[in-house]
């Protein structure tokens, strides 16, 4: 098949009054095209703002345990201070380690509060001290840090995130694909309704068309109708559910902290152009499932 040329091209934007009178431009088959379109953009607004949101989060996650790691020191009470004190002093020493410090009971009391109350007595517990060890860009040899704590500080375990960071990333970017995924479902939905919208058109308009057949219309000419008419529905559907997902996403919740990822959900900066390419690519969704529909339909009927 050729590519369509500039006369095409016009003719199909400006459209035609006589053969446009085969698309009934009401009726449930309007109806089912508006609805679905409206329905699937709204809902594709919501899979883009899911697949970025948690593609933010995999980031963010990454980077801040990446940086981030923390020594353990568990130790009789009249050995902690020097244990802490050598092991602070092996990471003055180390290559990649920006800064570290170790955390004081009030710190320590935060981090036991969700689990064990505001009331824990920190001061009369065995709890390890916590040493916190932040990273520069290049990292630090983790395998070599290890043996010299265990040679020179015995108490001491480090903790790299690493079996933390992974999982949470592993999730993150499980979650985004999920979104993806998504996306490419929605619009293998939109051309099955659409196509059985059409369907459903060209099967009511069968003896319209057979009468345009007989003065000289050919399938082509009739298919334009039919594919102009449904891609404009589809396409003022997507932009009415698109711009209804919009501001779903603009009344959510902000993003903070104690709300985590289920308040971070919706698009930053230049993200916000992606909802505005959701009405175009319904619009191709439907035109190319009515081409197929109405030309598979004609060369069927009699």
């Amino acid at each position: 098949m050729s590519p369509p040329d500039l006369r095409q091209i016009t003719s199909f934007l400006m459209g035609d009054a006589q053969a446009e009178r085969v698309v009934p431009p009401t009726g449930y088959t309007a109806t089912l095209t508006l609805f679905t379109a409206a329905a699937m953009a709204f809902l594709a607004v919501f899979a883009l703002a899911l697949s970025l949101a948690t593609g933010r989060l995999a980031d963010r996650w990454g980077e801040e345990l990446a940086r981030s790691s923390t020594i353990r020191i568990s130790a009789p009470s009249d050995q902690m201070a020097g244990q802490t004190a050598a092991a602070l002093k092996v990471l003055e020493t180390t290559k990649g380690v920006t800064s570290a410090r170790a955390l004081d009971a009030a710190e320590q009391r935060a981090l036991l509060e969700p689990w064990f109350g505001p009331d824990v007595p920190v001061d009369t517990l065995p709890i390890p001290q916590l040493i916190e060890v932040i990273e520069d860009a290049s990292g630090f040899d983790a395998d070599g840090l290890r043996l010299r704590l265990q040679a020179e500080v015995p108490g001491a375990v480090l903790d790299d995130h690493t079996r933390w960071r992974r999982p949470l990333v592993r999730a993150a970017s499980r979650l985004r694909l999920l979104g993806w995924v998504s996306l490419i479902l929605i619009g293998a939905a939109t051309a099955a309704m659409i196509t059985l919208a059409a369907n459903a058109a060209l099967s009511a308009n069968a003896q319209v068309i057979k009468v345009l057949r007989l003065v000289g219309a050919r399938d082509s000419y009739i298919a334009q109708a039919f594919v102009r008419r449904f891609t404009i529905r589809a396409l003022l559907g997507a932009a009415i559910g698109a711009l209804l997902g919009c501001i779903a996403i603009v009344l959510l919740p902000s993003a903070q902290a104690e709300g985590g990822f289920l308040t971070g959900l919706g698009f930053r900066g230049w993200s916000w152009l992606w909802p505005f390419v959701v009405p175009p690519l319904a619009a191709a969704v439907a035109f190319a499932a009515t081409q197929g529909a109405a030309r598979k339909t004609l060369k069927d009927m009699p």
